[in-house]
């Protein structure tokens, strides 16, 4: 399984519960952009629509060699596509417990593209300070780490 795209915004700003994986209905121009790299997630989320799964703001922008006669549109609203029980679980989960859908990444399995998306719940100010503390402690205990080993003296 290798990334093609990450929502790293996504794990910050969310409480990840559940993880999911779900195809993805793209268009030629768009497979070939996103063989290419240039797919950005961090705008995306997934919103259900008459018992459906779609992708929103999912930006995928075309190359300059893509085919003539389609119009390419960067943020197309893209189908996902999951087994009709795995969608109604997650609709009751939405609609009843505040949860919401986000996109964490897009990588590719058995040739095909897959996006990974998570029941999530919003962060609050106070969770998202404490993560960056977290962050900056893990960063300067590595610093620490790092300067203490290089700093022993030689025998």
């Amino acid at each position: 399984m290798s990334n093609i795209a990450e929502n790293r915004r996504a794990r910050f700003e969310y409480h990840l519960e559940e993880h999911h994986e779900a195809g993805i209905v793209l268009q030629g121009w768009e497979i070939k952009a996103v063989r290419a790299g240039q797919v950005q997630l961090s705008d995306g989320y997934v919103v259900i629509r008459d018992g459906e799964l779609y992708l929103i703001g999912c930006r995928i922008n075309a190359l300059g060699s893509a085919s003539t006669h389609v119009q390419p549109e960067a943020d197309r609203t893209k189908k996902l596509l999951m087994h009709k029980a795995e969608i109604k679980r997650l609709v009751g989960k939405v609609e009843q417990r505040g949860f919401t859908l986000v996109p964490l990444n897009l990588h590719y399995k058995g040739g095909r593209v897959k996006v990974e998306i998570a029941l999530a719940k919003g962060k609050a100010e106070h969770d998202k300070r404490h993560t960056e503390k977290k962050r900056d402690w893990e960063r300067e205990k590595g610093r620490l780490m790092r300067h203490k080993v290089s700093s022993k003296p030689k025998a």
